[in-house]
């Protein structure tokens, strides 16, 4: 059992490679960078910080955001700026995000 634990617990240290392509998400980070910087490191505190962020996570809020499925205090300001955006642009937004250091 706690052999089990420690392997599993050794997986989850592992970087998993985002599934997208940093440098085309780079490429993709204008809007982005006005809030989030571009380093993706917000400047003001009501702007997240992206620069190291899991890239699972932003996938699933980008997605969430332009399917209006998320709502709150953003969604007024993150909705409109990822309407066009496609499936592979959030892929490699996410990607990018994450290869950076916090």
């Amino acid at each position: 059992m706690i052999r089990a634990l420690i392997a599993l617990l050794a997986c989850a240290a592992i970087p998993v490679q985002a599934a997208g392509d940093p440098e085309a998400g780079k490429a993709k980070t204008v809007t982005c960078s006005i809030c989030h910087g571009a380093d993706g490191k917000a400047q003001m505190s009501m702007y997240p910080k992206l620069a190291g962020q899991n890239a699972q996570y932003l996938v699933y809020s980008l997605k969430a955001y332009r399917n209006g499925d998320r709502k709150g205090a953003m969604a007024g300001i993150m909705t409109p700026n990822v309407m066009a955006l496609s499936d592979q642009d959030i892929d490699d937004l996410a990607a990018y995000y994450h290869s950076l250091q916090p």
